[in-house]
């Protein structure tokens, strides 16, 4: 009675630890945390803009845009690499994907309103 009782709970305890790590999406090494990725997904959304609000042709923005990644993950201390591994981890799970796109939007819209707002004194 005791050795099934011990069996049981014993299967119940490996059930469960199954279950716990099959739903918790813990991330890789060598992908960013959230924080990070929302820091250099702000970045790069205002670098985006910059470069195409400039009075210059297409061709030069596109050349122009990728010599400015390159100093947003050099600023960063991130490689290509490692940020383009990191946005497909998080691209696989749509709801923390918007998640961040919503933490980048928020602090995007704070900064457009600290640009502003000098402008409307």
């Amino acid at each position: 009675m005791v050795i099934l009782a011990v069996r049981n709970f014993m299967l119940l305890l490996a059930l469960g630890c199954l279950l716990i790590g099959c739903g918790a999406k813990n991330r890789p090494d060598g992908v960013l945390n959230e924080d990070k990725m929302v820091a250099i997904l702000i970045d790069i959304h205002l670098t985006e803009g910059f470069v195409q609000a400039l009075p210059i042709p297409y061709d030069s923005s596109k050349r122009l845009y990728p010599i400015l990644e390159k100093e947003i993950f050099e600023k960063h201390a991130v490689s290509d690499s490692v940020y383009l591994q990191s946005l497909q981890f998080y691209l696989r799970d749509a709801i923390k994907m918007e998640e961040l796109y919503a933490r980048t939007i928020d602090s995007l819209t704070v900064i457009e309103k600290r640009v502003e707002q000098p402008a409307q004194r």
